[in-house]
């Protein structure tokens, strides 16, 4: 596969890092918990959390929709559930990519069942057409991406910028 360049490492480094202030100027209080939709997005939440100013639990749930293709199968399949009560909790979501919202609206409502404050969503990289998320990092044209912890059939995860594989958009 032949992979064409997206976004640099710096490009990625500099919107976790707007996204980050914004997370911590709305939670100055700190009592956030971040949800990561594994596996895509935990490059970015280890960075993300890092750059916050304030004070925030982690857990990751596993949700998926696409498996080893790179289409949408249009279900969402839970195979780990978060571990931490929600109940009173802000929470914000944090997602690789905002594709068509079906993984991030399936584990919104999930939250918000489990009697969450408030659940925010967080996507790095939102497809162009896409329904905005809460926090909001990098829109991006059709076409199937890889790097920075996002994969096609777990490969180029560990790239540390951010391609498109060619012919896909």
């Amino acid at each position: 596969m032949e992979l064409e360049p997206r976004f640099s490492a710096d490009e990625i480094a500099a919107t976790v890092e707007r996204i980050a202030a914004d997370i911590s100027r709305d939670h100055p209080d700190g009592d956030l918990l971040l949800v990561g939709i594994l596996t895509g997005s935990f490059v970015f939440i280890a960075d993300l959390v890092r750059s916050l100013t304030v004070e925030a639990e982690v857990d990751f749930i596993r949700a998926r929709s696409y498996g080893r293709t790179m289409r949408s199968s249009g279900a969402v399949e839970i195979t780990k559930d978060i571990e931490t009560d929600v109940t009173g909790r802000d929470v914000v979501i944090v997602e690789d990519i905002l594709d068509t919202g079906l993984t991030l609206e399936f584990v919104k409502k999930r939250l918000e069942a489990g009697h969450a404050a408030r659940v925010r969503t967080c996507a790095l990289l939102v497809r162009e057409g896409s329904e905005p998320s809460d926090y909001m990092g990098l829109w991006t044209p059709p076409g199937f991406v890889v790097g920075y912890g996002i994969d096609y059939a777990e490969r180029y995860r560990g790239l540390p910028d951010i391609y498109a594989i060619k012919g896909t958009g």
